[in-house]
C-alpha cells in the first residue's frame, strides 16, 4: 500500500464519550495586565481579533485569488490546516481515508507497500513493508520522496501526494527519491501490487534458536505470533533455548496488538500506560501469567525505523528485564491517536495521549536506546580465495575422529548460510547463545537409596 494513513501510528479505534464538538466560546478579549488569572482566562477563549483576521483572509482569497475557489474547498483546507498545525499525526479523514485506515489494520491493500510520514513539509519514508515493491526497489527508511510521476511533492498538498501512491495493481509509478545521507536524488520506477502482508514470519536459525519477525501490528498479529512460536517448538522437538524478535523497520500499528505481543513473553508487570487530558485517555495495561518461551532468553532487534507500537513492545520487554535490545535508537513516536467520527463519511484522527514505558519514561521524540548498539553494517563474502587453514585432520597419518567420515556440514556452516549478510542478526544470535549458556539450569541431584 502506498501509505498506511498516513504513517505508522498507534490507533485506538474508539469514540471517546467525553469528546465534545461544541465550538469554543468567542468573546472580546481586551488587553489584560500580566497576571496569571487573566492569562489563564484568555487561553480559554477565542480572541475576536483572530476571528476577524480569519474572515478577512477568507474574503481576500475569495475576491483576489488568481482562480475562483469555492467555499467548500476553502473550509476543507482550513480544517486540514488546523489539524496539521497541531502535530504530524493529527488529521482530517474523508471517506476514502477512513476506508484505507480500516484496510491497514487487516494488512490487505493495493499500492507500493511503503510507510510515509509528513516531516517539515516533506514526504519522508518510515519504512518499506517486507517483500513489497518499495522494498525490492531499494527504498529505505529515512528516504525523502521529492517527485511522483514527475510532479514535485508540494508541502501544502501532501495528502493528495500520499493518495497518489495508491492505485490499481499493475499500474506503474515513478518516484524521485533522495536517499538518506546522499546528495543526488534517483528516479525509481515501481509497479503497484495487491499487498497481502503477513505480519509475522519466523524460522529456526539452528536447533534451539528461533527467529521471529514482526513487520507491523495488525489485528491478528498476537495470534499469528503465538502460532509461529508453537510451530517452532514442535519443529525443534525440544524446548526452545532462545529467540530473536526482529522489530527493525516496524512502523507500528494497533495498540491492542502491541499489548498482546508483549504479553506473550511476560508473566507479570506493566506493559504500557497512556496519559492524556481526558480521563478516558488514562489507561494501564498489565501482563498476564504465561510466558510462551518459559523464560528462555530473548534478544530484540530495533533500528531507527522501529516506531510506535513496535516501541511499546521494545520498551515493555526492556523495562521488565525480559529481553536484551540490540541495534540502533528507535524512531521516537510516543503518542496515541484516536479516531473521532464526525458523521458517516468524515472523522478526525486526533492525538489524545502519550504513552509511557513501564518505568514511566516517555519516548516521544527521544526513542529507545538499545542495550547494545550496532552500526548499520552488512556482512560480505571475502573477495578472492580464502587462505587455506590447516588443522589436525590435514596432517598425514592423523588419528581418525569419531565423526570424520560422515561428510556432514557443521552447524556453524549452516548458520553462516542462514544469516548471510545480516550483521545485526548474526550479532543477536551470538548474544542469544551467551545468554542461553548463562541461563542453562544446573544439573539435578541424583537421588540414591540408603
Amino acid at each position: 500500500m502506498s501509505l498506511r494513513i498516513p504513517f505508522a501510528v498507534l490507533i485506538a479505534l474508539t469514540v471517546m464519550p467525553a469528546f465534545s464538538a461544541e465550538p469554543p466560546e468567542v468573546r472580546e478579549v481586551p488587553a489584560a495586565p500580566d497576571v496569571a488569572p487573566a492569562a489563564a482566562e484568555a487561553r480559554k477563549t477565542v480572541d475576536l481579533q483572530d476571528i476577524r483576521a480569519f474572515t478577512a483572509v477568507y474574503n481576500l482569497v475569495k475576491q483576489a485569488y488568481v482562480d475562483e475557489v469555492d467555499d467548500r474547498r476553502l473550509m476543507q483546507q482550513a480544517i486540514r490546516g488546523l489539524l496539521a498545525g497541531l502535530d504530524p499525526h493529527s488529521e482530517y479523514l474523508g471517506k476514502e481515508q477512513i476506508e484505507n485506515l480500516t484496510e491497514d489494520t487487516t494488512g490487505s491493500y493495493d499500492g507500493l507497500g511503503i510507510e510515509v510520514m509528513q516531516v517539515d513539509g516533506l514526504l519522508r519514508v518510515i519504512t518499506p513493508i517486507d517483500g513489497s515493491p518499495a522494498e525490492r526497489a531499494g527504498i529505505r527508511p529515512g528516504d525523502t520522496i521529492l517527485q511522483i510521476d514527475g510532479k514535485p511533492v508540494q508541502s501544502d498538498d501532501l495528502d493528495n501526494a500520499i493518495a497518489s501512491l495508491r492505485g490499481k495493481p499493475g499500474t506503474e509509478i515513478t518516484l524521485r527519491v533522495l536517499h538518506e545521507k546522499q546528495a543526488e536524488p534517483v528516479d525509481i520506477a515501481l509497479k503497484r501490487e495487491a499487498i497481502r502482508v503477513a505480519s509475522v514470519r519466523g524460522r529456526l536459525l539452528e536447533p534451539g534458536y528461533v527467529y521471529l519477525r514482526v513487520s507491523q501490528f495488525q489485528s491478528d498479529t498476537g495470534a499469528q505470533l503465538r502460532k509461529r512460536i508453537e510451530r517452532a517448538q514442535a519443529e525443534n522437538k525440544a524446548p526452545l533455548r532462545g529467540a530473536v524478535l526482529d522489530l527493525r523497520s516496524n512502523p507500528g500499528g494497533l495498540l491492542t496488538s502491541a499489548v498482546e505481543v508483549s504479553d506473550l513473553f511476560l508473566d507479570s508487570g506493566v506493559i504500557v500506560t497512556t496519559k492524556g487530558r481526558l480521563k478516558e485517555s488514562d489507561l494501564s495495561f498489565r501482563a498476564t501469567p504465561g510466558d510462551l518461551l518459559k523464560g528462555a532468553p530473548l534478544v530484540v532487534l530495533v533500528d531507527n525505523g522501529t516506531a510506535s507500537a513496535a516501541e511499546i513492545v521494545a520498551g515493555a520487554l526492556k523495562d521488565n528485564h525480559r529481553a536484551l535490545l540490540m541495534g540502533r535508537r528507535t524512531f521516537g513516536k510516543g503518542s496515541v491517536q484516536t479516531v473521532l467520527p464526525l458523521d458517516a463519511e468524515h472523522a478526525v484522527k486526533l492525538t489524545t495521549a502519550r504513552y509511557y514505558t513501564p518505568n514511566g519514561t516517555s519516548i516521544q521524540a527521544a526513542g529507545i536506546q538499545p542495550d547494545i548498539g550496532l552500526a548499520d553494517l552488512a556482512l560480505t563474502q571475502r573477495e578472492g580465495a580464502a587462505v587455506p587453514s590447516i588443522g589436525e585432520r590435514d596432517l598425514r597419518n592423523h588419528l581418525k575422529g569419531a565423526n570424520e567420515a560422515d561428510g556432514s556440514a557443521s552447524a556453524a556452516d549452516a548458520q553462516d548460510r542462514d544469516i548471510e549478510k545480516d550483521y545485526a542478526l548474526n550479532e543477536a544470535l551470538n548474544a542469544l547463545k551467551a545468554l542461553a549458556l548463562r541461563n542453562k539450569p544446573a544439573a539435578m541431584p541424583v537421588e540414591g537409596k540408603g
